[in-house]
């Protein structure tokens, strides 16, 4: 295939469109539609950006966009870190994470009540109230035994299952946002500051974020976002916030 920057210049000029013109209709700067055409990809934000600013790009000059992002991810970008894991060592892995899994979290607080009845039941046997009076005083008064109580157990409060995520622009930030389902609640879009994110619930949700120029929280609770060469990707449960590689389904293509 042709380089993507002279293919997407050359279709422009075919259609006699001036750089201005493209600016206006995709929203994208001229400074960044230069950068596609002369391929200085140092001057684009980033790797998601580009490749959303190629499918803008291309869907306006009727060209092919999963061959311009194609063509852009096998010549420039690198494959993650989990991509380049052996075999045998993610399925160690996904072992490992199934033996600690096995232990069911309420495990301990059985044996604990388990524990603390059986020191009761033999504090019951031992104590003297227990005991048979000798024959010689056996005219006196027999006491009741003395029973323990039994322990009482605590439930804990149930889990919530569904999960509520804010996120507020502090830059210009690309936001995907994909449910348990695959269904996406938030389509590839480019938010900048002073500009309203939806509030969206599920229980659960993947989030793609084309930078950390963006306050992220989860229940009502911030949660730190790191900064990335790469695309950054969380999952997101009333568990908690993971981490995940950008192999993982469902993905934002």
């Amino acid at each position: 295939m042709a380089e993507i920057g002279s293919t997407l210049r050359e279709a422009r000029m075919r259609a006699r469109i001036d750089i201005t013109e493209v600016e206006v209709a995709t929203k994208i700067r001229a400074k960044y539609l230069r950068a596609l055409e002369n391929e200085e990809w140092d001057l684009l934000p980033g790797p998601v950006y580009i490749k959303s600013f190629l499918r803008t790009y291309g869907d306006y000059l009727g060209l092919d966009t999963r061959m311009l992002t194609d063509e852009f991810r096998h010549r420039y970008e690198r494959p993650s870190d989990h991509d380049l894991k052996p075999v045998s060592s993610l399925v160690r892995e996904r072992e490992r994470r199934s033996r600690a899994s096995r232990v069911p979290p309420w495990a301990p607080i059985v044996a604990v009540i388990a524990v603390v009845v059986a020191i009761l039941f033999v504090v019951g046997l031992t104590s003297p109230s227990n005991n048979p009076a000798p024959a010689a005083h056996s005219s006196h008064t027999h006491r009741p035994a003395h029973h323990p109580h039994k322990p009482v157990r605590h439930t804990s409060p149930p889990k919530p299952k569904r999960v509520t995520l804010q996120l507020v622009p502090t830059g210009l930030v690309y936001v995907c946002l994909v449910n348990g389902g695959g269904r996406k609640l938030i389509n590839e879009q480019n938010f900048n500051v002073g500009q309203t994110i939806p509030t969206e619930t599920a229980r659960h949700l993947l989030l793609t974020l084309g930078n950390n120029a963006v306050q992220v929280k989860v229940d009502g609770r911030a949660v730190p976002v790191a900064a990335s060469p790469n695309a950054i990707r969380l999952f997101i449960t009333p568990v908690g916030v993971t981490h995940i590689p950008d192999s993982r389904k469902p993905t934002c293509p």
